[in-house]
């Protein structure tokens, strides 16, 4: 009889075991976020684990023209963070064919997307100045003389895309200084930051915050007049499977504890 009564209990045991709800899991948060936030968004994941320490953020750092295909192409990706207005009006379907959107893309949370920093198009120079370049003026002699080695952003990415509207500015063909020799390429703002702090330039153009992360000397800062404001855009996507920590995140990032990181690094925070 007690054999029996202890067998009973082991299967009720066993019973209750596969009935009881599984302990709730942690919420995965992916965020695509332009290269130039690799530093600031690692340094805001640690304070949000205080925050919210249930939530993992995993990054995507990347180009915001490669980002932005990449979410097109169907990654999944929770919250995306732009260089420049153009990758995210790409994705959003509040606008259209004349004002950013030809391929009427529906990607954005309509209601999540704001104007979230501000950077600066910054000339950056290797360890002591080799070239002695002292200015976007002097840059664009010096390229005009065919004297100087100048790296840049693709024309894909945000930062070759700014750079383009700087050449412009002092009636400079890209085309013909590649031809020339006279320009070297990345395919995101770290890789060109990279060739200025290895010396394989004389100067590249580069946001301010990458300049001050990597350690390099900013000689000169573009206008608006020269490339326009540069604009870092965020939003929620619609395909996210967490809406509400995804907005959680995207309003932390707003606020004063973040928005000290991004200013710790020249970044000028829009959203408050």
């Amino acid at each position: 009889m007690k054999k029996l009564v202890a067998l009973a209990m082991t299967l009720l045991l066993a019973l209750c075991a596969f009935a009881a709800p599984a302990a709730a899991e942690g919420t995965e948060l992916i965020v695509f976020a332009a290269a130039s936030m690799t530093e600031t968004l690692n340094q805001i994941a640690e304070q949000y684990k205080t925050v919210a320490p249930d939530v993992t953020l995993v990054f995507n750092f990347d180009s915001s023209g490669t980002l932005k295909t990449q979410i097109q192409e169907g990654a999944d990706c929770d919250v995306f963070i732009s260089a420049a207005p153009k990758q995210m009006n790409a994705l959003d379907a509040a606008k259209n064919a004349e004002t950013g959107n030809p391929d009427g893309l529906d990607f954005v949370l309509q209601g999540t997307r704001i104007n979230l920093l501000e950077n600066k198009v910054a000339l950056a120079v290797p360890e002591g100045n080799p070239a002695g370049i002292a200015s976007y003026d002097d840059l664009a002699a010096r390229l005009k003389d065919g004297k100087v080695l100048l790296a840049m952003g693709n024309s894909d990415v945000p930062v070759g895309q700014y750079t383009l509207k700087i050449l412009a500015f002092y009636q400079l063909d890209e085309a013909a200084l590649a031809a020339d020799g006279k320009l070297t390429y990345g395919s995101n703002v770290k890789e060109v930051t990279t060739q200025v702090s290895e010396a394989t330039v004389d100067c590249g153009i580069i946001y301010g915050t990458d300049a001050y992360s990597a350690g390099l000397t900013v000689v000169d800062t573009a206008t608006a007049e020269m490339c326009g404001q540069v604009i870092y855009p965020a939003a929620v996507l619609n395909i996210t499977k967490n809406e509400q920590a995804a907005k959680d995140f995207l309003a932390y990032l707003t606020g004063p504890e973040a928005s000290a990181v991004f200013e710790s690094v020249g970044f000028s925070p829009m959203a408050k």
